[in-house]
């Protein structure tokens, strides 16, 4: 790929007859609307079927509230309808197509998601495998079938959805706007950074891998590997706490810190070598999404 070829994805939405640099704003405001509809259906669905005092007490647990198993239904769940309400949004603002959000190269294409898959799969087995045995188990097993099964379905949606967001809205309204790469990905990450409330470290470790997920979507031109990336970090996430041998917090540790920033550079990069190497960023795709 020519330097070129690198700033297609970026300022992509400039190339439509359509472009106007408020649109975004709109689809903005009106995906609100519907995310919030879409919300409310959301917890009236659990209200029911856990409880409304249920529910309510989880909402003011935070993170904690990952750490079972209707919390963590109900925010992944809350996150992955980013995804439609951006799509209804689209359609409604009429400004680009939809698929434009998902890469320059011709909409998503599932086969690179899931080749990007392997490469941050081999570290975090690694990583978690090596944190898992300094820790040690710290809490009761409570992973079961139906948990393990509903997360490998919700929590990939959940990241995919997070993506479209912010490296797709985001990133790409920033870039359309400034048409400078590196300001366009750190201010997704600003904005990525803020809505996750951990604490100082935390914060950071946000806005690190926020860069990571910016630096992938721009070199690869499309949401494809950050998508992957994100996922497995979640995943991985989610069944080590399931496991007994962590827990979801807002306060993260230096270790913590520091592992999981390496895992993810690692993860990164390795995935935009091997990738690029191996040519999976210049395919193009027919299918549309």
């Amino acid at each position: 790929m020519s330097e070129h070829d690198f700033q297609g994805y970026i300022t992509f939405p400039r190339t439509f007859e359509n472009y106007r640099w408020y649109k975004p704003i709109l689809v903005l405001i009106v995906g609100a609307i519907v995310y919030a509809i879409l919300q409310v259906v959301i917890f009236a669905i659990f209200g029911v079927a856990y409880g409304w005092n249920t529910i309510f007490q989880l909402m003011t647990q935070g993170y904690g509230a990952l750490n079972t198993e209707a919390g963590s239904y109900i925010g992944y769940l809350s996150v992955a309808i980013f995804l439609p309400s951006l799509y209804v949004a689209t359609k409604i603002v009429k400004d680009r197509p939809f698929s434009s959000y998902s890469s320059s190269r011709g909409g998503w294409d599932w086969k690179l998601f899931f080749k990007s898959l392997s490469i941050p799969l081999a570290v975090y087995i690694i990583y978690q495998a090596i944190t898992s045995i300094i820790h040690g188990q710290t809490g009761p097993n409570t992973l079961t079938v139906t948990f393990f099964v509903i997360c490998l379905i919700i929590i990939p949606f959940q990241c995919i959805a997070e993506e479209y967001l912010m490296r797709g809205l985001l990133m790409q309204t920033f870039g359309s706007w400034f048409k400078i790469p590196i300001v366009a990905i750190i201010l997704q990450s600003i904005v990525f950074t803020s809505l996750h409330p951990y604490n100082i470290l935390g914060v950071l470790g946000v806005f690190i891998q926020g860069i990571l997920f910016g630096f992938l979507t721009w070199r690869s031109n499309g949401l494809e590997a950050s998508s992957a990336l994100h996922s497995v970090n979640n995943l991985s996430s989610a069944y080590v706490a399931a496991l007994g041998f962590g827990a979801v917090s807002s306060f993260i540790t230096p270790f913590d810190f520091a592992s999981t920033i390496i895992a993810s550079t690692v993860s990164a990069l390795g995935l935009y070598y091997i990738g690029s190497k191996k040519g999976w960023f210049g395919e193009k795709t027919e299918k549309l999404w």
